[in-house]
């Protein structure tokens, strides 16, 4: 798993998406799932206490954090009792732009944190290589202010994988393998959380 994907050129998509899906099962099975039970467990705790959720990625991270605001806004609530209070600090290109053109982009996500998060909030960071300086940041302010944290990674995981209080890691060195597997991830918890908060009876009827 420490060989890039691609490393050769294929001779057809067919072959590609073979070994694509072949990586990809072999990355996800690699994976320390146990540590979904710690991430679940910290995003009811702060679900329950009222406190914020702000998630946060660039690139094609932050497309998965964008995303996880509908699971959680209309997955997690649905037939559940569950209200989530969460935010994508990826997701407003005004203030992103105007964040990295007037300070810095390393702050855009600290510099939101700053203003708006308080005590016992969780930060959610997502991030491929875990080492996006505006990521650590983000990760050292919400020590600061004193949040809880959890990290997604992949490659070696960078700074963020030791920094946050919960880490779940991707061991994988293609992107998009790390992503769809991030986004797997998002999937599993919001779906763990509205069937375990919902009436039992309700589940086999319902879609997920």
């Amino acid at each position: 798993m420490k060989d890039f994907f691609p490393n050769r050129r294929f001779p057809s998509c067919e072959s590609f998406a073979i070994e694509y899906f072949d990586i990809l099962s072999k990355a996800s099975a690699l994976c320390n799932l146990s540590a979904l039970d710690r991430v679940s467990a910290v995003l009811a705790e702060t679900i329950q206490a009222g406190n914020f959720i702000y998630i946060c990625g660039n690139g094609g991270s932050a497309g998965i954090a964008n995303h996880s605001l509908c699971d959680f806004l209309k997955c997690v609530r649905t037939d559940t009792k569950l209200k989530p209070r969460f935010m994508s600090l990826s997701a407003h290109t005004e203030m992103n732009s105007a964040l990295a053109n007037d300070i810095s982009y390393a702050e855009v996500f600290a510099y939101q944190l700053q203003s708006m998060a308080r005590p016992g909030d969780l930060l959610w960071t997502v991030s491929s290589s875990g080492d996006s300086e505006n990521i650590v940041r983000a990760l050292e302010v919400s020590k600061h202010i004193g949040m809880k944290s959890i990290s997604f990674t992949g490659f070696s995981g960078g700074r963020s994988k030791n920094i946050a209080d919960v880490n779940v890691h991707v061991e994988a060195q293609n992107y998009g393998v790390i992503e769809d597997i991030h986004m797997s991830f998002i999937h599993i918890l919001t779906q763990y959380l509205r069937m375990s908060n919902m009436d039992e009876a309700l589940i086999a009827e319902r879609k997920f």
